[in-house]
């Protein structure tokens, strides 16, 4: 489906504050002015601006049955060092309108937020009161300045399944390490959501975090450590054409990983924690206002100093029930430190990686469950993966492996709870892999007792190379891990009530732009059927074929960094 061709990039959002300005209703039907000369306050509205200010696009996200929310922030100049995108010291009232309609000639509702400098001039706007599982389209004006338009939608009603939900999930965009060309061609399936489930940028000055060969192109300014750097940071990404496409094809569910503050960050605990670091919690506290700031969140996610509210539920009719997980904010700092370790911590039964409220509302939220699939969106990898073949088990610190009692505690928990089918979305790895989830992962022949699917990254590490995924020594180390694939890609699933189809896409390159995208295997999960199962395996590309991979290639792609 293809938007109307508008010549401004639009992004939505909320009143400072988060509160400040509820959208002030408009008469049904007015459409924004063609001619800026026909709108009187166009004027006064756009003072002290000297060019578009939607150069950075458009978002929604967090749908329920009656609406979700619209996101924008204004920067004329994105790149600006001090993060404030170039825009005057001043609020500007944004016009936002929703449209029952591709053609955007039915307005359904629209009002006026403010964008304040004080939050970065982002504007969220939560929109309710509209009709439950269909398509919406919106737009947003600026005095003479109109974005173009972004397509979102609502779930279904609590009481109702509704049609298939197509779903895809996302992880790992470095700027530097390649294109975003997976971003577009997540946008041309054209799904009903996407889930971001971490790393959505990272951190590091140019020249930092290198691949072979050199990057591919560059971060602005120095390592992010305030709300400035930040800001910027984000910019610089949202400028991207293809992340913008994404954002505005779909509503998004958003929550972070480790680089959206530091490498391997934990709780208090910055990634060196044996170097002085005083300024590591303004840091955090910057890092926070700067991604609500930047993405589609209600306001329940107002960040509040160093803590945020990100671990939430969102519901998709009785389809579908997403817990969406925080792992960084609440957990153990990793025992023995990072990096894959024999180490005692990893099995103490006080460490937790959710922390004990979070562990606490999600078993509830298990035990209250009426959904088809109760889905687990989160960061790093939830099976148990033992990279040595013998006694000894050496596995990642900075995973559910590092807090296997955590892991045992609320995998339990589905199962006592009596979920009906429970699936965990995972990132971080920079690899496509399959798994088989268990109680008891050292009795291969126990039952499995649910699946996780986990999404390589969009452009971290660079192109990747495909291989024959049954020849990963991962997968004959530990018998429940079913799929592996190291290309760039993502996850496009189908969710209906008796199965779920999982197609792990992938490009072949993204150091150069616009690959096409293809399916490398399709898995499915069905309905009471706990675990995965592979129903197609597209033959190797002579061409792509590369050197068998082996433990200590896999190790390093995932815990190289600067």
């Amino acid at each position: 489906m293809s938007f109307p061709n508008r010549r401004h990039f639009l992004v939505t959002g909320l009143a400072a504050g988060a509160a400040a300005a509820l959208p002030a209703t408009l008469a049904p039907g007015a459409a924004f002015a063609d001619d800026p000369a026909a709108d009187p306050t166009a004027e006064a509205a756009s003072r002290g601006l000297r060019g578009d200010p939607f150069t950075v696009g458009v978002a929604s996200g967090d749908p329920d049955h009656e609406g979700f929310v619209l996101w924008t922030r204004l920067a004329q100049q994105p790149l600006a060092e001090d993060g404030l995108g170039g825009m005057p010291q001043r609020p500007f009232p944004v016009q936002w309108q929703v449209y029952a309609d591709e053609r955007l000639r039915r307005v359904v509702r629209a009002g006026v937020a403010t964008a304040a400098p004080e939050w970065g001039h982002s504007v969220h706007v939560e929109v309710d009161g509209l009709a439950a599982d269909r398509e919406y389209w919106y737009r947003f004006r600026v005095g003479p300045y109109v974005s173009p338009a972004g397509r979102t939608r609502t779930a279904p009603h609590p009481a109702s399944y509704g049609g298939a939900l197509a779903m895809a999930f996302v992880s790992c965009a470095q700027y530097e390490h390649g294109y975003f060309t997976s971003y577009r061609r997540l946008a041309e399936d054209h799904p009903d959501l996407v889930l971001h489930l971490g790393d959505y940028q990272y951190e590091y000055t140019r020249d930092t975090y290198t691949i072979p060969g050199g990057n591919i192109r560059d971060h602005e300014g120095p390592e992010t450590e305030t709300l400035a750097g930040y800001r910027q940071r984000h910019a610089q990404y949202k400028t991207d054409p293809d992340l913008q496409a994404a954002h505005a094809a779909a509503p998004w569910l958003v929550v972070w990983d480790d680089h959206e503050l530091d490498n391997n960050w934990a709780d208090k605990v910055p990634e060196k924690p044996e170097i002085p670091q005083p300024g590591f919690l303004a840091r955090r506290e910057a890092a926070f206002r700067a991604y609500y700031e930047n993405m589609p969140l209600r306001r329940t996610s107002i960040p509040r100093g160093v803590d945020m509210q990100l671990y939430r539920r969102v519901r998709w009719g009785r389809t579908a029930t997403f817990h969406m997980l925080d792992t960084r904010q609440y957990r153990d700092d990793q025992g023995c430190g990072d990096g894959y370790k024999n180490c005692p911590a990893a099995v103490d039964p006080a460490r937790s990686i959710t922390g004990a409220e979070q562990e606490a509302w999600l078993l509830d939220g298990f035990r209250r469950s009426r959904a088809q699939w109760d889905i687990l969106g989160q960061q790093v990898f939830f099976a148990q993966r033992d990279n040595n073949a013998g006694p000894a088990k050496i596995t990642s610190m900075d995973a559910w492996d590092g807090y296997v009692a955590s892991r045992r505690r609320i995998t339990q928990g589905w199962v006592d709870a009596g979920v009906r089918n429970a699936v965990v979305l995972t990132g971080d790895v920079h690899a496509h892999w399959a798994s088989d989830l268990k109680l008891d992962y050292d009795d291969p022949t126990g039952p499995s007792v649910g699946a996780e699917l986990v999404a390589t990254s969009i452009s971290t590490t660079g192109d990747g190379a495909d291989s024959d995924p049954a020849a990963h020594p991962f997968l004959a180390i530990n018998p429940h891990l079913k799929f592996y694939n190291n290309q760039r890609g993502y996850v496009l699933t189908r969710i209906e009530r008796d199965q779920i189809t999982a197609d792990f896409k992938v490009v072949p390159q993204v150091t150069v732009p616009g690959a096409e995208a293809y399916t490398r295997a399709t898995f499915v999960i069905e309905d009471r059927v706990p675990g995965v199962q592979q129903t197609y395996l597209r033959p190797l590309d002579p061409g792509l074929r590369a050197a068998p991979v082996t433990v200590e290639d896999t190790v390093r792609q995932e815990t190289e960094r600067p």
